[in-house]
């Protein structure tokens, strides 16, 4: 049904891209930020994520950057005997060559989902008695992100704030001229309606 009013929508002219761009709107979260202990990288942001997090730094947000790992696979514990970095390792490279040193991890769970990362974020940051992060994600995931973080994090001393990734490949604007776009546009929305329709109360 919410499919049939949206083509709807969209086939009258006039309300066409102000419905489309409001759209690619619901499905980021963006925050002013403030000096934090820890800038957290989501698993999904990837490149973008570690440009954002190098920004980041260099404005001053903060000196430290995690990121999420998923734990190694059989081939990946081959790869790190014979002295080789496995495949997770690529967002602390990127991070190193952007001149972040300092580079934490975060173990989550296998897979690296949303929900994995947001079981996995609590804990660590009472381990490590954080008192605020900025979490980077990619633009199409920050609104459900922040849901996530918004459960998960409840009860825990830890502010958290939630930075789309400004070098994000979605744009908000303009999602719907490109094949890529479409497809993250349509991917992100569904997954936030289901965890609208699980999570009805969350905040």
């Amino acid at each position: 049904m919410v499919a049939s009013i949206a083509f709807a929508l969209v086939g009258v002219r006039s309300l066409r891209e102000p419905f489309l761009r409001a759209a690619g709107w619901a499905l980021v979260a963006s925050e002013p930020v403030a000096p934090a202990d820890v800038i957290v990288l989501s698993l999904d942001s990837g490149g973008a994520g570690a440009l954002e997090a190098a920004d980041l730094v260099q404005s001053g947000i903060s000196k430290r950057v995690a990121v999420f790992v998923d734990p190694p696979s059989l081939e990946d514990r081959e790869f790190a005997r014979r002295g080789l970095l496995y495949e997770d390792e690529g967002q602390i490279r990127q991070l190193r060559s952007l001149g972040v040193p300092d580079v934490a991890r975060i173990p989550t769970i296998e897979g690296g989902s949303t929900e994995g990362e947001g079981q996995a974020l609590p804990p660590w940051c009472d381990e490590h008695q954080l008192q605020s992060i900025v979490f980077v994600a990619d633009k199409d995931h920050s609104r459900r992100v922040r849901r996530v973080l918004d459960r998960t994090m409840k009860g825990h001393s830890t502010r958290v704030m939630v930075q789309p990734a400004h070098y994000s490949n979605f744009d908000p604007d303009r999602w719907w001229e490109t094949r890529r776009g479409v497809a993250a546009e349509l991917v992100g929305l569904q997954k936030l309606l289901l965890d609208v329709a699980l999570h009805p109360m969350s905040f």
